[in-house]
Order: C-alpha cells, then structure tokens, then sequence
C-alpha cells in the first residue's frame, strides 16, 4: 500500500527524545524555546509562540487580537474547520467567501463585499502550501482598517516574492501535524513582527500567568506561583515534541526539497491528462507542496452544480479503485459550509459557494512525502492513467479536439 504520507524519523529522533527524557524538563522548556528561535529565523520574524497544535495557536491569537463576542471575521469556505471553528470559540462569527477553483484559496475578489460594520479581520488560508493573495486581500484590509491573521498550517516554506508566512500581517500560524512539511506529532507555532501579540500570546497558552513554570525555576523563588492578568488557556507544547522539532528542523532543506522533488515529477508526469488539474504554483511564489491536491474535472463542473454528482461518482468511482490497486488518496480538505455545525447554526447553503462546494467534492490529494520512492511514485501515475483509459476520460488531444 502507498499511504497518503509517511513521516520520516531516523535515529537522531530518538536520540533527541532520549535527551529531553534524561532531562527532567518535559514541558515547556529549553527544547520549545530552541525550536521557537530556529521557526523565527527561518522566516525571518522577530517572535515565534509555540504551542499544542495549530488550531491552539489561531484561537489564542485571535484572542490576542481581542476577537470576541459581535465580532465577524472572514474566512474561507474550504478550509479545514479549525480555521472557522477558532472564530467560533471566541464567541465571535465566521464569515465564508468562497474560493478560487484555481488555486483552493480564498477568492480576494469577493471578500469586499462580506465586510459589514462588524468585521474586524479575515484570515486568509495559504492551503496545501500555496499563498492566498495577501497583496490584493492586504489592500482590501487596510481600506476597512481590519487586520489580517495567517492560517499557514500547510505552509512552512512557502513563500510569496521572496516572503514567508507572518511578515506582512499581524501573524501566521503553522501546523506541525503528521502530515505536515516538519511534524511534532501534534503542535503550533504563531510568528509575528508585533512583540505585544507574542507577550500576550505567550501568557494566554500558559493559563493566563505572568510567568512561566521554566523562567519561575530559572530565578530566585522560584518557589513562589507567578501572577495571572488574564484568563488562559493550557496550549502549552511539550519538549518532547520540540525536540522532534529541533531534529527534523536540522534537515529541512531536505524535507521541503523532497516534496518539491515529487511535485515536479507529478507535474511533468500528468500534464497531459485533461481530467486531472494539478497544483498551480503562480509567478514569484513557491509552494510547499504540504499536499499535491488536484482537481478532477472529466468536464467542466458547472457552477450551478448541476452536474456535481455525476461527477463526484467518478471521483469516487477513481479513489476506490486506486485503493483497491493500493494506492491511498484523500479529498483534499473539507467545505465547512457543508458541516453540520456550521450550515445548521448559520443557515448555509451549497449554492452560495459553489467553489468550496465542488473543491469538497472533485478535490483529491495523491500521496506525497519526502521518502516517496521512483517506483512507487510511478505507480501512482500509471494508476492514474489506466483508470482514465478504461473509464475513457479525454486526454488532452481528445478535449482540444
């Protein structure tokens, strides 16, 4: 079987586990702040605040950014639900704006029209490692004095003009979950170029205290417990996870290279099948290829949705036969307008987003990590082939034709 992902950990892991376990500092400590300073570097903001996930970071960043209760913020109607759902624990409203079919992200040119006297901020996604346009959404921004927050959880290596996630906005958030470029297992990192968001965020995922546990024992009485300004939350990462962080960071040229390896074997390899679109990757940015996530589209998925069903039977129909040939796949992410929780709650309907809609539905990410071999990634391309041969999809000269 060819999985979807496979992590890629080698004894310099272990070790690096072994050391935090002979330590005694599990939580928090001289492991979280080496992969806080080494996340900062690379891209090249003054503040990085880990915590326990991704989700953990946007929700205490938006809390940092005072989102509360009256408040709207825009996000994008296909993302994972995280992003919207960490508007909602803050008792504040997700907005959705659907996407761009071409690139999975929020579509800037409709976002203008979502803002009201409540908006406050949009966040955009940079998903499956591609940016958002911040340049046009960054503009939208500043005309409306909102602020905008980067959901960069697929993210880390991306870059757009030479930039990378947290340098233009009030910050960026990264996932560091198995699937992701780097993992922790589970964790988060906000970076950002504003030191009272970093304070205040460095106090909120530790309960609120003034202080932590490891500067406590690092001075005189440290016996004594530190002050709490604020309500908190427990987002802290542990240093066992930071020092998986730590080892796979000394390689990360090399895991971000051997995605980018696979990408550009995918692209050559499918350009010339018609009813698969692959990532985009637009002048003056790089993709991080988080996920190779393409776009099934034998025909034209109209945007009335009049023809998604019959189409998602065929993507349907492509994945179970893949995974019976051991091939796995996944859509690409999910449209939180089609969840419960959400359409329910706000009333939302498909045909308000046809983008989101049919990305939920024609959306499917082919395995890709860094260890993914020649042969096996072959197989996957020649699955891919055979599947549109016998089921007679077009091929390029057919469709020009």
């Amino acid at each position: 079987m060819i999985p979807i992902t496979k992590m890629d950990f080698g004894p310099e892991d272990l070790a690096a586990i072994q050391r935090v376990l002979e330590s005694g500092w599990l939580v928090q400590g001289r492991e979280v702040q080496k992969f806080e300073e080494s996340i900062a570097e690379f891209c090249n903001v003054p503040y990085a605040v880990a915590a326990s996930s991704c989700t953990a970071s946007l929700h205490m960043a938006l809390k940092a950014l005072d989102v509360g209760p009256g408040d709207e913020v825009i996000v994008p109607a296909f993302t994972w639900v995280s992003t919207a759902s960490s508007v909602e624990h803050c008792g504040a409203r997700p907005v959705f704006c659907d996407i761009s079919l071409d690139t999975f992200n929020i579509d800037a040119e409709q976002v203008e029209s979502l803002i009201t006297p409540r908006t406050v901020g949009i966040v955009p996604v940079h998903l499956f490692g591609l940016f958002a346009d911040l340049s046009k959404l960054q503009s939208i921004a500043d005309r409306h004095g909102l602020w905008m927050l980067e959901d960069a959880a697929c993210a880390l290596g991306s870059a757009q003009n030479n930039s990378a996630p947290g340098q233009s906005t009030a910050g960026a958030c990264f996932s560091f979950h198995p699937r992701k470029s780097l993992t922790t297992g589970e964790g988060g990192m906000l970076v950002t170029r504003d030191s009272a968001l970093a304070e205040r965020c460095r106090r909120l995922r530790n309960h609120g205290a003034q202080a932590s546990d490891f500067q406590r024992h690092q001075s005189k009485g440290g016996f004594r417990l530190t002050t709490f300004p604020e309500f908190g939350f427990n987002f802290r990462m542990t240093d066992l996870q930071a020092s998986i962080g730590n080892s796979q960071f000394n390689r990360i040229d090399e895991l971000l290279d051997g995605r980018r390896r696979c990408a550009t074997l995918y692209n050559t390899a499918l350009a010339d099948l018609s009813w698969l679109t692959g990532p985009p990757e637009p002048t003056g940015q790089r993709h991080s290829y988080q996920s190779y996530v393409c776009l099934f589209s034998p025909e034209h998925p109209e945007r009335d949705l009049s023809n998604l069903n019959r189409l998602t039977e065929q993507r349907t129909a492509l994945q179970s036969t893949l995974e019976e040939h051991g091939v796995m796949t996944r859509q690409g992410t999910h449209a939180p307008i089609l969840l419960d929780c959400f359409a329910e709650k706000y009333d939302l309907k498909p045909e308000d987003f046809p983008g989101a809609t049919i990305a939920d539905s024609l959306s499917i990410a082919l395995p890709l990590y860094p260890g993914l071999s020649s042969n096996d990634l072959q197989t996957v391309i020649d699955e891919l082939k055979q599947f549109g041969d016998a089921a007679g999809l077009p091929s390029t000269k057919q469709r020009a034709a």
